[in-house]
Parts: C-alpha cells; sequence; structure tokens
C-alpha cells in the first residue's frame, strides 16, 4: 500500500497494522503471540510497538503476558483505517502516514518529482511548517486537523490548473455538509473556506509543468476539525468545525468524505465536457464574495471595485472605476 520515499519520517506500517487487527478483534483480547505471528515479528517487538501506539494516544489495554485490546477505535488517519473506506476511488491505493512532518506539500511535490503514482496520498497528524500562500503558514495542531495533500497528473494546459483548486474547494463544502448539513459554509476565492466570516480551510496547489502540459499538480488541504483554542494572531480569523458545530467531529469520516468528493469532481473534470461550467456555477452559487460584493485586491500594488463573477478560466472579474480587471493569484479582501 506505501511507497517509501523518506522511511525514516514515514510511519511504520505495523502500527496500522496492530489497529487494524486489534479492530478487527475488538470484543476480544488479542494475544502477544497471534499478534507477533500476524506481523512476522517478536513478541517483544510487538510491545515495543504497542507503546508507541500508546504514546500516540491510541488507548489500548493490556501487556504482553494478558494480550491486548483496543479501548476505542483511534482517529488517526492510518492507511489501514482510510483506504478501506475510499476503495474504488484513485486515493486508496497509495496512502502515506506521518506523525509528524514540516509539510505534506513538500513530501507531495518531491514524491511527484521521483515518480509518484496520480493518487498518492499524504497525510500528517502534525505540520511542524504548514505552508499556506505566499508566503503563509498554516497552523496544524496535532491530531486536531486534517492535513492532507494529494498527487494528481491531469492531462491539462498549465492555464487551467486554476479549475482544481476551484473543484477542490467545492469538494471540501461537499465533505463538510455532507457530515454536518446546518452549518453554513462561504466558499472565499480562490482557495479559502469560511465560516461566519472566519477561515476553516485552506487550499494550496502547486504545480510543476511544462509550456503545454502539466507534468503534476499538487493539491494541499488544511482544515482545522477539533481545535478548541487558536494562537492569539489568530483567534479573529481562524475557527474550527468543532466550535462551529460545538461537538467533537471524526477526522477519518471527514478525511474519506473529503476524498470521495475529490475523486468525484476531479473525474468528472477529465470526462464531462461541461465539467468546467458546473464547477464555476456551482462556486458562485456557494461564494458570497464573487459577485456584488466591494473588495480590495492587492496584486501588482492594490485597487477596489465591485466583484462581477469568474471568466471562463475561473479567475476573478472586479469592476473598477476605471473597468473590468481581472485578479489572476491577488489576496482578496471584502472592503467593510
Amino acid at each position: 500500500m506505501e511507497v517509501s520515499y523518506h522511511p525514516t519520517l514515514q510511519t511504520d506500517a505495523r502500527l496500522g497494522r496492530i489497529v487494524r487487527i486489534l479492530n478487527d478483534y475488538a470484543t476480544v483480547v488479542v494475544s502477544g503471540t497471534k499478534l507477533a505471528a500476524e506481523l512476522g515479528t517478536t513478541r517483544s517487538e510487538v510491545w515495543r510497538l504497542v507503546q508507541q501506539l500508546r504514546q500516540f494516544g491510541v488507548s489500548i489495554e493490556g501487556r504482553p503476558s494478558t494480550g491486548y485490546r483496543l479501548r476505542t477505535v483511534p482517529d488517526l488517519l492510518l492507511p489501514e483505517i482510510v483506504s478501506p473506506l475510499v476503495r474504488g476511488t484513485i486515493f486508496s491505493r497509495y496512502i502515506h502516514h506521518y506523525y509528524k512532518i514540516g509539510s505534506t506539500n513538500t513530501e507531495a511535490m518531491q514524491a511527484a518529482a521521483t515518480g509518484a503514482p496520480e493518487g498518492s496520498v499524504f497525510l500528517a497528524e502534525q505540520q511542524t511548517a504548514g505552508r499556506g500562500r505566499g508566503a503563509h503558514q498554516w497552523y496544524s495542531a496535532q491530531s486536531s486537523g486534517i492535513y492532507c495533500s494529494v498527487i494528481l497528473r491531469p492531462p491539462l494546459p498549465p492555464f487551467e490548473a486554476l479549475i482544481l483548486s476551484l473543484a477542490t474547494g467545492l469538494a471540501v463544502y461537499q465533505a463538510v455538509q455532507s457530515k454536518a448539513p446546518h452549518l453554513s459554509l462561504d466558499l472565499k476565492w480562490p482557495n479559502d473556506l469560511l465560516i461566519n466570516g472566519k477561515k476553516f480551510c485552506g487550499i494550496l496547489t502547486e504545480m510543476n509543468a511544462e509550456a503545454t502540459r502539466v507534468r503534476h499538480v499538487v493539491i494541499g488541504i488544511g482544515i482545522n476539525v477539533n481545535q478548541t483554542n487558536f494562537p492569539a494572531e489568530l483567534q479573529p480569523v481562524a475557527t474550527s468545525l468543532r466550535q462551529a458545530a460545538g461537538t467533537e467531529w471524526s477526522r477519518v469520516e471527514l478525511c474519506a468524505a473529503l476524498l470521495k468528493s475529490l475523486d468525484r469532481e476531479y473525474r468528472d473534470l477529465l470526462s464531462r465536457p461541461d465539467a468546467r461550467g458546473s464547477v464555476l456555477r456551482r462556486f458562485q452559487e456557494r461564494s458570497s464574495l464573487v459577485r456584488g460584493r466591494a473588495v480590495r485586491v492587492e496584486e501588482n500594488g492594490v485597487f477596489e471595485g465591485i466583484t462581477d463573477g469568474l471568466d471562463p478560466r475561473g479567475f476573478l472579474q472586479v469592476r473598477t472605476l476605471q473597468g473590468l480587471r481581472l485578479v489572476l493569484s491577488g489576496t482578496v479582501r471584502p472592503k467593510e
């Protein structure tokens, strides 16, 4: 299931296998001997691995002499837990997991450059150098959010890459709505999702391309899921799904919903002639910002105007006193 690019960083696959075995026998105690046989290792090594899982917050009862049992199924984004939930998608076969990493996008870009297959997924419990657009960092509290990057190799020219970011925003929107239809979500062009004006998700799309074709695209998705507080500087602008909904979320279930939704959007883009128009239409319907809002745009200087929808490629149109202008990659803020 996993291809190792940096095996010293990547989670030991045996940890996930222990969790899967204990989950399969959830009502009984599993002996250390049976676990050792399943893993092809020794009982003492099983004990070491169980201790490691406990350090990661997995609640396991027992010891070598009595056997082991899961108290609760851990909400960890391990391949053995996520993969069965996304079977049938392009994302089920190559899932990589890290307890701590600098940036999933950086790791995915390096893997893509060395030939990692399309559909490869990189998931982390914590990022120490999570990245947003420009020079921004993404706050990545341990095992509280979804920090995910995927590799795609679309047969598209580079100028059409923006449509992938917009489609990813829709995929996140649909995944969250499937779990909490009462939440009022807002898409902020081109790559953020908001609740009550505060950001809970950011999307970072990076690309390696020739003049006429894309070699690979890495789409990074950061979702604030179960955070209950943020650093002081982020509190005015950031929120989490838990804060908005008032209840704790299953990151595993939301991650699976996200990958399935992204798989549908991506397949549609590659196969349906009307898919691009559908993405633009649905994005505009779900965004309060892209039409009729007074905004301030930071791109090659600063200008102000009223948003006037998206052009056929997905770029934001802003009507100014000097005429209609396209925003290609600038920062757009509502003007209060």
